[in-house]
């Protein structure tokens, strides 16, 4: 949990601010996942900060969410393409990869339990960077790469 947490400092994903008046914050939670070997034994435990985006309204906190997705076939033409022509295929991983797509609109989430900032518990999280669990995060992300 530190190092996603740490992860989200350093990309600035949000600032504390004080709560606007009328706005309702969105919560979040912790998404725990064990990654596995080849062997099936456990190698590492994952934590994930998300958004609970289901609580998003459209037009308030939101106004598209429509992204682009890639055909499998599409990937197969391209595929053989590089093969025909004996092209090199790189692949890329990214790391955190919805923190990297910056939020047009203002969500603010509230802080995290056992994370808070002493003496600003009242405060909450402006969100710069779309999370995982924000309805237009996909967006985002694809918008961000395409740039």
């Amino acid at each position: 949990m530190n190092l996603e947490i740490e992860s989200m400092y350093s990309d600035t994903v949000w600032e504390l601010v004080d709560l606007p008046d009328g706005v309702k914050p969105i919560g979040c939670k912790w998404i725990y996942k064990r990654k596995r070997g080849e062997d099936g034994k456990v190698e590492t435990f994952k934590a994930r900060l998300v958004a609970k985006g289901y609580t998003q309204k459209k037009g308030v906190d939101y106004e598209e969410t429509f992204s682009p997705v890639g055909m499998f076939k599409s990937i197969q033409i391209l595929l053989s393409i590089a093969a025909y022509f004996d092209y090199e295929i790189w692949q890329m991983d990214v790391n955190t990869t919805f923190l990297n797509g910056n939020l047009d609109e203002s969500i603010y989430m509230m802080q995290l339990e056992g994370f808070r900032s002493p003496d600003q518990e009242q405060k909450v999280y402006k969100l710069q960077r779309s999370i995982y669990g924000l309805k237009e995060a996909s967006r985002s992300w694809n918008i961000r790469l395409m740039m």
